[in-house]
C-alpha cells in the first residue's frame, strides 16, 4: 500500500503522529474513521496524489500514533479540538499554512471542529458518511441510538467498555467492519491485517474509548458554536445502502445535505451505493466528485 509515499512519524502539538504523505501540488489532508487507520485511503490516495500532495496520518490514539494517557475525568486529551490543533500543527511543520481536508467517520468530526476552530487554515472540507455531532444527539431517536449502539458502549465508564472489546477485539472488529460494508470484498486482505494488527492493541482501545467518551466536552464546545456556519466549501458524500445499519447517522428525521446544509454557506454533495466504508466501498466514484469539487474552489 501506499507505493511512493514516504511514510514517517512526526512531533506535533506535543505527540508523535504516524502518517504517509506523497504527490504533488495543493496540499490534501485525508483523515481517517474508527475502527480504522490512515491505511483506509490506500486506494484513493495513488490518484490524489497526482494531482495534489497527500498526507494521511493516523488520528492521535489510533494506528501507530502515540496514544496519551489522560487523568480520570479529563476529556480534553482526546477531544476534538485537540486532535485537529494535532493536525494543524502537522502539516505546518510539513509546511502547509492551509489545506483541502477530507475525512471520514471520526476524521469529519475532527475535520469539522478544524475548520470551526482554524477557519483560516481549511480551504474546503470533504465529509464522508457523517452528520454533525451537535445534530445527530440533538435528534438522537430509537433508530440512530441502535445503530450507535458503539457510542453508547464506548461512553461508559472505566475499564467496562475497555474489557468488553478487549475480551476479543477481533471478534469485535470483525463484527464492525462487516456490519458497516454493503459491497462485499471491499476491504482488501492487506488493509484489513493492518487494521487488526493496530486495533488488537490494549492501548488502542483504551485510546478509542476515550476519543468517544470525550463527546460530552465536544457538545460542550458546538454549543459555543451553535449557529455559526463553516465559511469553506463543503462536499458531502455518504453511502445509501443502509440494510444492515438502519438509522445509521440520520435516524428517523434527519436529512444529510440539509443538516449540512445548516453547518455551512456552500454545500454541495450526493448519496453513493454503499455502505459507510466509502474510501474501500467507492474509491473511484469519491476520486471523481472530489476532484470536481476541488477544482471548481
Amino acid at each position: 500500500m501506499f507505493a511512493g509515499f514516504e511514510k514517517t512519524q512526526i512531533k506535533a502539538n506535543g505527540i508523535l503522529i504516524n502518517l504517509v504523505h506523497g504527490g504533488t501540488g495543493p496540499p490534501l489532508l485525508l483523515l481517517h474513521g474508527y475502527p480504522q487507520t490512515h491505511a483506509e485511503w490506500h486506494k484513493m490516495a495513488p490518484r490524489l496524489s497526482q494531482d495534489y500532495t497527500v498526507v494521511a496520518p493516523d488520528l492521535r490514539g489510533y494506528g501507530d500514533s502515540e496514544k496519551p494517557p489522560a487523568s480520570p475525568g479529563d476529556l480534553s486529551v482526546y477531544c476534538k479540538r485537540t486532535t485537529a490543533q494535532d493536525q494543524v500543527k502537522l502539516m505546518s511543520i510539513l509546511g502547509f499554512d492551509s489545506f483541502h481536508v477530507v475525512g471520514h467517520d471520526r476524521g469529519v468530526r475532527v475535520g469539522h471542529r478544524m475548520a470551526l476552530d482554524h477557519p483560516a487554515r481549511v480551504r474546503s472540507l470533504t465529509s464522508l458518511d457523517v452528520v454533525p455531532s451537535q445534530a445527530a444527539f440533538d435528534n438522537m431517536d430509537q433508530q440512530l441510538s441502535f445503530a450507535w449502539f458503539h457510542w453508547h458502549l464506548m461512553r461508559q465508564p472505566y475499564p467496562f467498555p475497555e474489557t468488553m472489546i478487549g475480551t476479543n477485539a477481533k471478534f469485535y472488529l470483525d463484527f464492525l467492519l462487516e456490519r458497516w460494508c454493503a459491497i462485499e470484498g471491499s476491504i482488501s486482505e492487506e488493509a484489513y491485517t493492518e487494521y487488526l494488527r493496530c486495533f488488537d492493541n490494549p492501548e488502542t482501545i483504551r485510546a478509542t474509548c476515550l476519543d468517544y467518551r470525550a463527546i460530552e466536552l465536544d457538545l460542550a464546545h458546538d454549543e459555543e458554536d451553535r449557529g455559526r456556519k463553516l465559511t469553506c466549501p463543503v462536499l458531502v458524500l455518504w453511502g445509501n445502502n443502509t440494510v444492515k445499519r438502519p438509522g445509521w447517522q440520520t435516524g428517523s428525521s434527519l436529512e444529510m445535505l440539509e443538516v449540512w446544509s445548516e453547518q455551512a454557506t456552500a454545500v454541495r454533495g450526493k448519496a453513493l451505493e454503499c455502505g459507510h466504508f466509502l474510501p474501500e466501498e467507492q474509491p473511484g466514484e469519491i476520486v471523481a466528485e472530489l476532484l470536481g469539487f476541488l477544482s471548481s474552489i
